[in-house]
């Protein structure tokens, strides 16, 4: 991942005036919240995070946590040379059974959190690690959010209506607006929470994650610049 920002950091500030570029950032954490008031299941390493209500009677809420490493410096490189103009999460749905079209929304995260190394290739969830954020830990099980779901803002960053399998791509000025923010104080960067349909049962979505088997599916932040005269 490192590798990635830093041949980011090498595009951008080779960048001329009034040349336009677009890096992708991979993911560097993300994990599912399982609905569980004990917080003891967690999904940080699993190839998928699942977003939305299972068909469970209880505890059947699952959200979705993505932060990309803007530091050190991402889109600085020469803060008086360029300008963000553009920038897209792009995620990867890849249920095949809930396909009725339903929204979800991404709101900025306001509490760090960490990803740590249960797994399971489904929405049950696996025990918790220590370091997993939980839905009642920031970082298992020493840690807690203000209170249980997470902490984020109330107003979405981005809205897009899904359906099938596919890939989407969540853009918005709000998403910019977050970008530019975390660029000019890192200490913020605590990315995304990613919320759907939690009224219905099974409108359960899993998105391919950070750890997913195919590079090609897997979660990015793409950011276009461009020079300044």
């Amino acid at each position: 991942m490192r590798k990635a920002v830093l041949t980011a950091l090498a595009l951008l500030g080779l960048m001329t005036p009034n040349q336009a570029a677009t890096v992708a950032v991979p993911a560097a954490r993300d994990t599912t919240l399982v609905e569980d008031p004990n917080g003891s299941l967690a999904n940080g390493a699993g190839p998928a995070v699942f977003v939305g209500r299972t068909n469970a009677t209880d505890n059947g809420v699952r959200r979705g946590l993505v932060v990309f490493d803007l530091v050190p410096g991402l889109l600085q490189v020469q803060p008086n040379a360029m300008a963000i103009e553009k920038v897209s999460l792009v995620l990867t749905n890849l249920t095949e059974s809930n396909v009725a079209p339903a929204e979800y929304r991404l709101h900025r995260a306001l509490a760090e959190w960490g990803e740590g190394t249960s797994s399971s290739s489904g929405g049950g969830g696996a025990a918790a690690t220590p370091g997993d954020a939980t839905w009642v830990h920031t970082f298992h099980a020493e840690t807690f959010w203000m209170h249980n779901g997470a902490q984020f803002v109330g107003q979405p960053s981005a809205r897009l209506v899904l359906a099938g399998p596919g890939v989407y791509r969540f853009e918005s000025d709000a998403l910019l607006r977050d970008v530019r923010l975390w660029t000019l104080h890192p200490e913020r960067n605590f990315g995304w929470i990613l919320i759907g349909d939690e009224t219905h049962g099974q409108t359960v979505r899993a998105f391919a994650s950070r750890e997913n088997p195919d590079p090609g599916l897997r979660p990015v932040l793409e950011i276009t610049c461009r020079g300044r005269p």
